[in-house]
């Protein structure tokens, strides 16, 4: 094309081209595109003039491309046909038919219940479908990855979530300490007291360097406080086997407490209730939140946390509403 052509061929321009040197007929062109046969002559007539090139020639009663039509015929074809790839509205979601991977993060107490319910609810409705259940990197690269498209969706429960993404309540629960029936606060009938707790030495899924992410020890700077975090383990399923061989106190949900209680003889008990409750969401970044796949997948997330939640008696506080991020879309 001409550097004229260049400035000047839209792609309406470039859609009567392809049509004419395909159709090889004016009023054919007229008729396909819903146009006036006038109104086509005179376009064929300017892209002429732009292109420098006949374009369509008369061969006896018929029009034929010229070279540079031919030419220009596969071009436009190969143009057009990714525009039309990148702007047709996304396809829905085929679970039965799709065959992909989401990776999910749900390093937290949560996860333990959570996942393996989320898992055989994919697996029945999407048996192509498979999950990446990924431990937690370190938060830098948990953003930069939600950002990237590397992770689907994180399920959380930091106390203060980052205020871009965007955030969906899952459910809530009380928060219980766990100690072994040897443990001296094991046949405590009330709630620990704070100053009990901050004497206890503590078992944590999460390090010194990273309290302000823990719903425990965030709720305690806020608080102006500090417990004693003995020993610290890197995954939570982990923590009932060190528990059991020590006078630690395992402080967590009582979703997941009540859950290893079955497996072994721990005793629950009531934590300090300046700690409040634990509260989980699942965060998602923007770049995802219009995906047919990740829509769905962000309702089978919600379904499994209803599950969870009908099961949990002490999930009784009314959820708050979705936040969205700006710009907002529904």
């Amino acid at each position: 094309m001409t550097r004229q052509a260049n400035g000047t061929l839209d792609v309406r321009l470039m859609r009567t081209l392809l049509t004419l040197l395909t159709e090889c007929s004016v009023s054919r062109t007229a008729d396909l595109l819903g146009q006036a046969q006038p109104t086509i002559s005179l376009t064929l007539k300017r892209l002429r003039e732009m292109l420098d090139d006949p374009l369509l020639v008369r061969s006896g009663g018929a029009l034929v491309p010229t070279e540079r039509g031919l030419a220009l015929k596969e071009t436009l074809r190969d143009i057009l046909g990714q525009i039309n790839t990148h702007l047709a509205p996304d396809p829905t979601f085929d679970p039965k038919n799709a065959r992909r991977n989401f990776r999910i993060i749900a390093d937290n107490c949560l996860g333990a219940v959570f996942l393996p319910q989320l898992v055989g609810r994919i697996a029945q409705k999407a048996p192509n479908v498979g999950v990446d259940a990924s431990h937690m990197p370190s938060y830098d690269d948990l953003l930069s990855q939600l950002a990237d498209g590397s992770i689907d969706a994180v399920i959380g429960n930091w106390p203060h979530p980052p205020e871009y993404l965007r955030m969906s309540p899952l459910l809530t629960t009380d928060i219980v300490c766990v100690v072994r029936p040897s443990h001296r606060l094991a046949n405590r009938s009330e709630p620990i007291r704070m100053e009990e707790f901050l004497t206890e030495k503590h078992l944590s899924p999460t390090p010194d360097k990273r309290a302000h992410l823990s719903p425990i020890d965030g709720r305690l700077i806020e608080l102006g406080l500090k417990r004693n975090i003995a020993t610290s383990v890197p995954e939570y399923a982990i923590a009932p086997y060190v528990l059991a061989q020590s006078d630690l106190v395992f402080t967590t949900g009582r979703i997941f407490a009540e859950q290893i209680a079955q497996a072994f003889p721990f005793v629950v008990l009531e934590a300090p209730r300046e700690l409040g409750q634990m509260q989980f969401y699942m965060l998602w970044h923007e770049c995802k939140h219009q995906s047919p796949d990740h829509v769905w997948l962000r309702q089978m997330i919600k379904s499994v946390a209803a599950d969870v939640r009908a099961s949990d008696a002490t999930a009784s506080e009314p959820l708050k509403s979705v936040r969205t991020a700006a710009p907002a879309f529904s």
